[in-house]
Order: structure tokens, then sequence, then C-alpha cells
């Protein structure tokens, strides 16, 4: 018993021996302040109202100790898109199912015909569209992205099948915060085509990789990687769908990471997990 439990049970003249302790639930300071609660409530020289009210205050201040009052916060994403947004239904269902700590404050597609647009706005989540027709200055685009991400207080950008290359008004605003996967296991098969390249090679192991994206096309640090064997017999879309299987749950996966602040990139762009 804590020395302030001690001390309102005795103002109370109660004695917390005389209550059975298995009526109540709970930890043992907690059932000691049940006991005397009932025991004032019962008995004819039950103290004065004051000191009930005292012990149900010591009650709450124990049950708000034991509570977690600040839970991590989710971190906030913005996911960048160009096609059907498979992998951003991932993060969206691991964020419903509890499993990734994230929120996603913004989807940018670089398509007005992108698939996960729709797949945004069911999920609530804010989108905006910034098509090569309208920005055809892939500067000029990037600042747009930096100021909208910025504006929806996002901490990192993830992209998820975004087909543009990003540039520096956009990974200057998030050194080191913007993170892209890729189908394959860099350095092999860069480039939009990753899959069909790594099929047609004849390669026996291919993969997924998910790294910062830098200012060299698919040669940012390596966070994570996954392979993938190529069975005897695949064809290509077998492949791809493996490929995809691997890439809704490794990404998830990362981003969790991110946001329990559990990657650091060195100062010479290697990675430590951890």
């Amino acid at each position: 018993m804590d020395n302030e439990t001690k001390r309102l049970i005795e103002k109370a003249n109660l004695s917390p021996e005389a209550v059975p302790s298995d009526l109540f639930f709970g930890n043992g300071a907690e059932r000691e302040l049940d006991g005397a609660i009932r025991r004032a409530a019962a008995c004819a020289e039950a103290p004065a109202r004051e000191d009930i009210n005292a012990i149900e205050a010591r009650r709450a201040d124990l049950r708000a100790a034991a509570t977690p009052q600040n839970p991590v916060p989710p971190v906030k994403i913005a996911v960048l898109i160009s096609g059907s947004g498979t992998n951003l239904q991932a993060l969206i269902d691991r964020i419903a199912d509890g499993s990734l700590n994230a929120k996603i404050v913004l989807v940018v597609a670089s398509r007005p015909s992108a698939k996960g647009l729709k797949r945004a706005e069911a999920a609530g989540i804010q989108t905006i569209t910034l098509s090569k027709e309208i920005y055809a200055d892939p500067l000029t685009a990037d600042e747009v992205i930096a100021t909208e991400v910025y504006r929806a207080g996002a901490e990192f950008v993830v992209m998820a099948g975004y087909m543009r290359m990003v540039h520096a008004p956009l990974l200057a605003a998030f050194p080191n915060r913007v993170i892209n996967l890729h189908p394959a296991l860099l350095p092999s098969f860069q480039g939009a085509h990753g899959i069909g390249d790594a099929f047609a090679r004849g390669v026996k192991v291919t993969g997924v990789t998910v790294h910062i994206a830098n200012e060299v096309y698919d040669q940012g640090p390596i966070l994570a990687q996954e392979p993938v064997r190529v069975e005897e017999g695949w064809t290509v879309d077998d492949l791809e769908a493996a490929i995809h299987a691997v890439e809704h749950r490794l990404y998830p996966q990362v981003v969790q990471l991110l946001a329990e602040g559990r990657i650091h990139v060195n100062d010479d762009l290697t990675v430590r997990v951890g």
C-alpha cells in the first residue's frame, strides 16, 4: 500500500483488512480504495463525504498514472502515386488494422486517371493531381508538391508507384525523408521496368528494394530489401504478382520503422536500423 492510500484510508477510520479482497478487481492499491469506498457507504460510522471524495480522487489519480498519457502520435505521411494505388491501399489497410502507426495526410497523383485517387477518396484522404499537361516543368511540379506536402503537415513523403523523378525542390524540403519502392534488388535492374527486365534476363532471384530517393534515379541509400525467387515455369505476370505481394508487406513495415525513429542515415549515406 502506498503512503497516500494508507493515509486516506486511516483518515476515514476504515480497515482495508476488513474488506474481502476477492470482491474487487484491479491492482492492490486500487482494490484497497474500492474497499474503503464501499465500507464508507455501508457503515453507520461512515466518514464525512469529503473523505470519500478524497479517496475517489486518489483512485482516479492511480488510474491516470497507469494509463499512457502520451501515446506515440502517428507519423504523418504524404503518398505520391501514378497508377492503381495498390501500395497506397496496403498502407491504408495496415493503418486501419493498427500495425502501422501512421496517418496519410495527402495523396498526390501525377495523372488524373490514377485509380489510386479513388482509394484515397474512399479512405477520406485529401488528394491533389499534378499532371504533366499542366505542370510540364518537373521542377515547378516538385515545388508545388513540396508546398502542399508541407502545408498538409507531412513528415515523410512515400512514393508508391510514382512514375516521375523527384527533384531538388522536394528533396531539399524533406532531406532523407522521401522514400521509394523499386520492384527489383537495386542496384540491379534500375528504371521503370524492373520486373520485366529481370524476367527477360532470366535471373533466378530478384526482389524488392525500399530506398531513400535522391537526385540520382534509383541510387539512394537502401533501407530494406527482400528477395523473390523466380520459380520454374513462371510467366512475367506470375513474377509481377509475387513482387507486388512482397511490396504490400514490406513497404508498411519500413514506414513503421520510420514512425518509430529506428532508421538512421549515416554521413556516408549508409543506413542503420535499430
